[in-house]
């Protein structure tokens, strides 16, 4: 019989942080890996190309990563949200 979601969810809680990161990039890893992988690469790479020809058309406006991090904090209500260091 298969185990519950919170028996697994448990027992990765009690692993060290360590062992949490590794577990986490294994799981990445192993969803990277998956048929998929092909096909999610190429819609990620289309989204970006829509989005630079939004930006070169001037049909969007860009703002400033600053703005959008101090918006994001704002929203979160600066819930452990410490300021990013960007460049």
């Amino acid at each position: 019989m298969a185990r519950s979601l919170q028996d697994i969810e448990r027992d990765i809680q009690a692993l060290e942080p360590t062992d949490q990161q590794q577990l986490l990039r294994d799981l990445i890893a192993d969803m990277d890996e998956g048929e998929d992988a092909d096909s999610i690469e190429r819609a990620w790479r289309a989204e970006a190309q829509r989005r630079l020809s939004e930006l070169r058309s001037g049909s969007v406006t860009p703002v400033p990563a600053e703005k959008v991090f101090a918006k994001a904090r704002a929203r979160l209500g600066g819930a452990g949200c410490a300021p990013l260091a960007l460049g």
